[in-house]
């Protein structure tokens, strides 16, 4: 069975290395996210695949839609003549300005089939058991006693099978290579540059179809977590003294030059994985739409695919608004935040100082002009954070029971200031987007709690007590913290 065919509908979710699928004639996958309210309700997928056999024998049986081979994408340039089109099969990553590309659905043969139906197909017919369904967390507990907010969600991506958002978008990518290397396409691999999410999300998805991957890593520039990824699935990985920023320019050159599939964000059929997440919080919502969305922002594709998400959602008729989308970047990695201050009258592309969250350490974004597109249709903001507000953001709301990244710090960051200055209010419905699992970044969180960040104080700090084996000396710290408590 194809992964992505030329005449897939619209990619909701891809699912495992082979499996990205799409509404298409006969593969469907679900995008459901299983919240604490909702799991009650959602099947028993071990029963359901035991009794039915396997995932793919389930799907490879699965009836087309009646009216599925209406259903088209093409790619078309994001901006500039629309009638300048390319196959999906295509390896190509630009138009003819040179200007980046789009995935472009057939919204009209898609809305043949009615909101109703959509929202049933999401919620009863579709089985999967990989990744996605990442959790809505109630973020209770921080909303009340830290922002004063009662609506406040977590959206927490990194609870994936490689630790973060990248996952979605990987499976679809890595899907289509598969097929256009069985059609016999010569494909010799597939390569990212990377600042740690994409490497391991790229090498996990290409070691399970057998296809060799290349990755670009910046030196000395992410975590002991995000190298280890790619080099135990058996990645060529490349560790070079540059930026993220100098990382892209190498693959694009070597991708443009060798047989090898370009797998950055530069590449559109990455975000069409990658906007599943944007409709899983909508259903997740059981179809309400947020007011706010805090997304943090690096090479800003992650920004674009939300909104596209949530766009195609509002054109089926499955929702009747947008939520507001605020971008949080990193002051040290800022070229966005810098454009905003200025009405976005100009962007100008920067070098990026280091920052604990390295994954958006990036000074010239590739996907600037969608995000600054789709903040302009949801009327969105733009916020920033040093590196003590971040790092204290995600140690504060660590004490509610979350264990956050330092991106999802960012955006923590970010919605603080905002609340301060009453641009959110107590009400609102925000969710924030946490791109990645806190494990992967455990370093800078012992760092942080041992207080070994030079320039920063660590408010929230919570190192261990050192006792030695004396009964008498653990009673006085115990009674000494529980009085203080």
């Amino acid at each position: 069975m194809a992964a992505l065919a030329p005449n897939s509908a619209l990619v909701f979710s891809g699912r495992g290395a082979t499996g990205a699928r799409s509404l298409s004639s006969r593969s469907i996958a679900k995008p459901v996210a299983v919240n604490d309210q909702s799991r009650a309700r959602k099947v028993n997928v071990g029963v359901r695949a035991s009794s039915a056999g396997s995932i793919r024998e389930q799907a490879s049986r699965r009836a087309p839609l009646e009216k599925s081979t209406l259903f088209n994408c093409k790619y078309v340039p994001f901006s500039g003549d629309k009638n300048e089109t390319y196959s999906i099969d295509d390896v190509i990553y630009r138009s003819k300005n040179g200007g980046l590309l789009d995935v472009q659905h057939d919204m009209e043969a898609l809305a043949i089939y009615p909101p109703e139906y959509w929202k049933a197909l999401f919620d009863e017919d579709i089985v999967s058991m990989f990744e996605g369904n990442s959790n809505l967390f109630w973020a209770d507990r921080y909303g009340r006693e830290v922002l004063g907010m009662n609506d406040l969600w977590v959206k927490q991506c990194g609870n994936s099978h490689t630790g973060s958002f990248k996952d979605l978008g990987m499976t679809a990518l890595v899907s289509q290579v598969n097929r256009m290397r069985k059609q016999g396409k010569p494909l010799a691999a597939v390569g990212c540059a990377s600042t740690g999410d994409t490497s391991a999300a790229l090498s996990a998805y290409a070691a399970a179809a057998g296809i060799p991957s290349i990755v670009f890593l910046p030196a000395d520039k992410i975590s002991l977590a995000q190298l280890v990824q790619p080099i135990a699935n058996g990645s060529l990985v490349m560790s070079i003294d540059t930026d993220f920023d100098g990382c892209m320019r190498l693959i694009r050159e070597v991708t443009a030059e060798l047989p090898i599939y370009l797998a950055n964000s530069l590449n559109s059929l990455r975000l069409e994985g990658q906007k599943t997440a944007a409709i899983e919080i909508l259903q997740q919502f059981d179809w309400h739409v947020p007011d706010y969305v805090i997304i943090p922002g690096g090479n800003l594709g992650n920004v674009y695919a939300f909104y596209k998400g949530f766009k195609m959602c509002k054109e089926l008729g499955l929702v009747d608004k947008l939520p507001r989308m605020v971008v949080a970047q990193a002051h040290n990695a800022n070229p966005l935040y810098r454009a905003y201050t200025t009405g976005f009258e100009k962007f100008e592309a920067i070098k990026a100082e280091p920052t604990f969250a390295s994954a958006i350490q990036i000074g010239d974004p590739v996907s600037i002009d969608r995000a600054i597109y789709a903040l302009k249709e949801t009327n969105g903001i733009v916020e920033e954070a040093t590196e003590e507000e971040l790092m204290d953001a995600a140690a504060e709301a660590d004490l509610t029971g979350m264990f956050n990244c330092p991106h999802t710090g960012v955006a923590l960051a970010a919605l603080k200031k905002l609340r301060e200055a009453q641009t959110i209010g107590p009400s609102d419905k925000v969710v924030v987007i946490s791109t990645a699992h806190g494990l992967k970044f455990a370093q800078s969180k012992v760092a942080y709690h041992a207080g070994e960040i030079e320039g920063i104080v660590g408010k929230f700090a919570n190192p261990p007590v050192e006792v030695k084996e004396d009964f008498g000396l653990v009673m006085d710290v115990l009674k000494e913290r529980l009085e203080s408590s």
